[in-house]
C-alpha cells in the first residue's frame, strides 16, 4: 500500500509516526471527537513518547492505571483521558487478539473490498459507522488503499475535493476548508433545530 506523508497536526514528530505506523493512524481516528482533529491525531505521538511505545501489545498489556497516567499528563492526549484511554486500550486488545498486532491486517488481509473493510472498522471499539466511512475514506485517498469500493463504502467521504474530514487534508489550506464545512454544517444542523 503507497502510503502519503500525511500532514494532519502541524507537528513533525506526530505526523511522521501517522504516516508510518498504521495502529497509531487507527488510534488518532479514534480521539478524533470533542477535540479538534490536530489534538486528537497528535494523541498518539504523546502516547508513543510517555510510554514508550505504540505498539497495540504494549497498549493493551499497560496497568490500566498507568495509561490513564499517560493520558492526563499535561498536556492531556484528549480532553476525556478516563473514557479515552479505556477505549484505546479495548482498541489495542482488539488489534493484538483479532488482527495478530497489524492494524494494517484490518483493511489488507484477504484482499478484501472497501465494503468488508467498512465491514472490519465498524466491528472495532470505538468506531461508529461515521468513524469508520472518515477512516475509509482517509485509507483511500492518502494512504494507497485501492480496495475495490472503497470510495462508495465511504459514502460522501469517499468524493474528490468534498473537504469533509480528516481524510481530505493535506495542508493548511485543506484544514482550513476542512474546518469552514464542518462550521457550515453545524450552523445548518442548529438552523434546522430551530
Amino acid at each position: 500500500m503507497g502510503r502519503m506523508a500525511l500532514h494532519i497536526t502541524g507537528e513533525a514528530a506526530a505526523d511522521e509516526l501517522l504516516s508510518s505506523d498504521a495502529f497509531a493512524l487507527l488510534v488518532g481516528m479514534l480521539l478524533d471527537q470533542q477535540v479538534a482533529m490536530e489534538t486528537a491525531f497528535a494523541g498518539p505521538e504523546k502516547i508513543r513518547s510517555r510510554l514508550g511505545s505504540i505498539e497495540p501489545g504494549a497498549i493493551a498489556s499497560t496497568d490500566p492505571e498507568r495509561l490513564l497516567e499517560v493520558f492526563r499528563q499535561t498536556p492531556a492526549v484528549h480532553r476525556y483521558p478516563g473514557s479515552m484511554a479505556g477505549r484505546v486500550q479495548a482498541l489495542a486488545v482488539a488489534v493484538r487478539d483479532d488482527w495478530g498486532g497489524e492494524a494494517s491486517a484490518i483493511w489488507t488481509e484477504g484482499d478484501p473490498s472497501g465494503g468488508e473493510v467498512l465491514k472490519r472498522l465498524k466491528a472495532l471499539p470505538g468506531f461508529g459507522d461515521q468513524k469508520a466511512r472518515i477512516f475509509l475514506a482517509l485509507l483511500g485517498k492518502q494512504c494507497g488503499l485501492d480496495a475495490p469500493g472503497w470510495r462508495e463504502a465511504a459514502g460522501a467521504y469517499g468524493e474528490d475535493d468534498c473537504f469533509r474530514s480528516v481524510a481530505d487534508i493535506t495542508s493548511s489550506e485543506s484544514l482550513a476548508k476542512v474546518r469552514a464545512t464542518k462550521q457550515a454544517a453545524k450552523a445548518a444542523a442548529k438552523g434546522a433545530k430551530g
